[in-house]
């Protein structure tokens, strides 16, 4: 049994929209629609002061959704954890259409509960 992590950088955003907490809460939205997700209670945002970014959690029976918007490095990190694997998503088209976002990084990391793959790993030498 495995589940799958996202870890997204998309850079080269557009300030604003990562200064728009509708605009993050959108995102969770449609990754919660298109995956299914479930959620387990409202997601909890933090809007820094001025200027500044957002930081948004949300906790899902299959795991959790975080991210980190930074409008002064015109940067947003996401990170999405199921626990049973899952189709990918198409990060790259949305944060580039709704983040403007010029280039993104996303990295799909396979983690293994300790089945098969745990039980073929050699022994510690003696």
């Amino acid at each position: 049994m495995s589940g799958c992590e996202w870890v997204v950088d998309a850079r080269g955003c557009d300030p604003e929209p990562l200064r728009d907490p509708g605009r993050l809460r959108l995102l969770l939205e449609r990754l919660v629609a298109d995956l299914p997700l479930h959620p387990v209670g409202a997601p909890l945002w933090h809007q820094f002061p001025g200027e500044g970014g957002i930081t948004g959690l949300c906790l899902l029976s299959e795991s959790h959704f975080a991210c980190h918007s930074f409008p002064e490095h015109g940067s947003l990190c996401v990170n999405l954890f199921c626990c049973r694997p899952r189709a990918d998503w198409d990060f790259a088209s949305y944060l580039k259409r709704e983040f403007g976002a010029s280039s993104v990084e996303v990295r799909r990391i396979e983690r293994d509960y300790g089945g098969l793959s745990a039980a073929r790993k050699d022994p510690p030498a003696a």
